[in-house]
């Protein structure tokens, strides 16, 4: 029968029972070992390390073991064996059996030990007792707490953006406490929850996952039904060509529990992307419909042109045109021209229709009625001097236009060719409009760029820090994105008037303005002096750190190439030596040269340590002789290349001549104190 880690019969297993009779080892290890294997899910590894650490931690306890002192538990399974090696010194006498070890013991453990040595000895006591006991209990489930804590967080973190199952485990004012994988807890708040959507304890729950945060009692794992990736996730289970790739979702406009817009595309030529989402007879797409709580999902075709996707996005209702407005700082704003009766179903129920469409196409989108837009126009023809020119062009058109109105304002009927006119007069006073708005729009530009081709080369990066307009107006400025004096020129010269609306910036700072932009072809090109000499400076140096870097990796290499021809030059060098040392040796001596030879012995005893140290014997160096006797060298030559390397000792020699004997006594010099010898000729 198996028992769990916390449980009385496990703490037994270091106590012993009631009788003191030890409990079977082997048995007792083993099933509780596979025990909180099986339980846990952990790897072996994990459990072994968290049993070695309580077996540890429980011995240091039951002998109050100081923390310096190091202390190893072995545990071989396969036997049921457990060992605690402790560190001990080996001494004489033993004062502290915890600490200290006589020598014969201490060569139980270890050969050739020695006195004062620190050693690992087998210390396991019989039992730890009740406190030891449960002092490892609680360090063992500390450590698989801690083990089972990472794993879960290691685990959610790769799952982060993806969908996970789990089971209701609780219910409250804070949200959902979600049963998990690997026994672990998510999390998912009020906010996250789809409105309207009801749920009981033990039911099965899909959601995404969010937010994965380390938290003292674990890994905080954070779930969203109410996330548009949600939706994402659900589509790629659903529809196989968006999971492979074949249809790509391009955006995502969603408000949970309501309604949800969806733009897709096609990655191949004659794939439907709109169809291969929905399914046949609509079977993909309810699946997902249910289960957002019956969330309404409209899927459009994504499109390049910014007018069609605006167009699609606003389905279902019908559109009689989209015009953008391109003026300079209006940003993305577009007009949506839709049918009297269709404006209602493109604003949707509180908006909602036309917040998505905006939120999909990332465009401020206008919505209005085309009798509206009409009327608009009309109005704008009558009062606006800009489109007087236009208003005579038109005059004709405008007439019959006012009519059309006047029997629609009286509620007389109009029919479809009305319509059309009506339809044709506003897109061609729109289109009048986006073309007027496209030509100042370059005229800006163009003036942008002669602005820029007035100012002193440099004046992007000339930083306003350096300028002396003073800290208020530099704050100021920097708070709008303007920081060098570039960006302030072409400010103050393409909108003088809205640098005046910005905060701190009165009359006074738009002139100290205006005079330091006036000064810019002065102050500009030495400051840019300054800066290139900087520049350059700055670059020589980090020239130079190169070379330098570069040499002494050279230097380096070239030592370590020194190092190994030496290593291969010095055995041979020294086995020429001696072979020669030795040819000579074995040379025979006549009587005279022996006779000299202890003449010059006797002759040199006589002489003191001074006269030693001062004698300068006239040394030649007989090149044929360092030939035939030294190394060749060429075998030197790598080692002559370096010049800071030191420089290869020469060996010298005493040349005499015996005009008697008609010999050339060759003497070669050595340390001082040691005996010459000579050569023949």
């Amino acid at each position: 029968m198996h028992r769990k880690v916390g449980s009385p019969h496990f703490s037994a297993y270091y106590a012993g029972n009631a009788t003191g009779e030890k409990i079977s080892m082997k048995n007792e290890l083993v099933l509780a070992f596979n025990e909180v294997l099986e339980d846990k899910g952990l790897p072996k590894e994990i459990i072994m390390d968290a049993l070695a650490a309580a077996m540890v931690s429980a011995y240091r306890k039951s002998v109050n073991a100081s923390s310096a002192q190091e202390i190893k538990a072995e545990i071989d399974l396969d036997s049921g064996n457990l060992k605690i090696l402790v560190e001990k010194e080996v001494v004489e006498d033993v004062q502290e059996v915890h600490t200290e070890v006589t020598l014969q013991e201490a060569s139980r453990f270890q050969e050739n030990v020695q006195l004062g040595e620190v050693v690992f000895v087998d210390a396991t006591p019989e039992r730890f007792g009740r406190v030891a006991a449960q002092t490892a209990r609680q360090v063992i489930q500390q450590k698989i707490r801690e083990a089972e804590r990472n794993i879960q967080f290691n685990f959610y973190e790769k799952q982060l953006g993806e969908i996970v199952n789990g089971v209701i485990q609780a219910l409250g004012a804070h949200g959902l406490t979600i049963g998990l994988e690997l026994k672990a807890e998510g999390l998912m708040p009020r906010k996250e929850m789809i409105p309207y959507e009801r749920f009981r304890i033990h039911d099965r729950i899909r959601a995404l996952v969010a937010e994965v945060k380390e938290s003292p009692r674990g890994p905080q794992i954070i779930l969203s039904r109410t996330h548009r990736d949600f939706l994402r996730r659900l589509l790629e289970n659903e529809v196989p060509e968006i999971f492979h790739g074949i249809v790509e979702i391009r955006s995502i406009a969603r408000e949970p529990g309501h309604r949800a817009k969806v733009a897709v595309s096609a990655a191949q030529q004659g794939i439907d992307p709109v169809g291969a989402c929905v399914g046949q007879r609509g079977v993909r797409i309810q699946a997902i419909v249910r289960e957002l709580h019956d969330e309404k999902i409209d899927v459009i075709e994504w499109n390049k042109e910014p007018t069609t996707f605006i167009a699609k996005a606003i389905s279902p209702a019908r559109v009689n045109g989209v015009y953008l407005n391109i003026t300079p700082g209006s940003g993305k704003t577009a007009l949506v021209v839709v049918p009297e009766d269709q404006l209602s179903l493109a604003i949707g129920r509180d908006g909602q229709n036309a917040r998505l469409a905006a939120k999909l196409t990332g465009w401020r989108i206008d919505i209005k009625s085309l009798p509206e837009t009409v009327s608009d126009w009309l109005f704008t023809l009558q009062n606006n001097k800009e489109y007087a020119d236009l208003a005579k062009e038109l005059k004709a058109k405008t007439r019959q236009v006012e009519d059309i109105m006047t029997r629609k304002s009286e509620g007389r009927v109009i029919n479809h060719e009305d319509h059309d006119v009506l339809t044709q007069f506003m897109d061609q006073l729109e289109r009048e409009k986006m073309n007027r708005q496209l030509a100042v729009k370059q005229i800006l530009e163009q003036k942008r760029e002669d602005v820029k081709k007035s100012l002193p080369e440099g004046a992007f990066i000339f930083n306003l820090a350096e300028s002396g307009l003073g800290k208020k107006i530099i704050d100021s400025l920097g708070e709008a994105k303007i920081t060098n004096a570039g960006q302030l020129a072409l400010y103050s010269k393409l909108e003088p008037e809205k640098v005046l609306e910005l905060p701190g910036i009165g009359p006074k700072s738009l002139e100290k303005i205006e005079i330091f932009i006036d000064t810019l072809p002065e102050i500009v090109p030495q400051v840019i002096e300054v800066l290139e000499v900087e520049i350059s400076a700055e670059k020589e140096y980090a020239e130079e750190a190169v070379r330098d870097e570069e040499k002494a990796a050279e230097s380096e290499t070239a030592q370590i190439e020194d190092e190994k021809v030496m290593e291969t030059a010095i055995p041979e060098i020294k086995e020429e030596v001696q072979v020669k040392a030795e040819v000579v040796a074995e040379e025979p001596v006549s009587e005279e040269m022996k006779e000299i030879a202890e003449k010059d012995k006797k002759e040199k005893e006589k002489v003191s340590f001074e006269e030693i140290f001062a004698l300068r014997p006239e040394v030649i160096e007989d090149k044929s002789i360092q030939e035939e006797e030294l190394v060749d060298d060429k075998r030197l030559e790598p080692l002559q290349k370096d010049k800071k390397k030191k420089k290869q000792k020469r060996k010298f020699h005493e040349i005499e001549y015996d005009p008697e004997l008609d010999l050339t006594i060759v003497h070669k010099k050595h340390k001082r104190g040691q005996p010459d010898w000579g050569l023949k000729d």
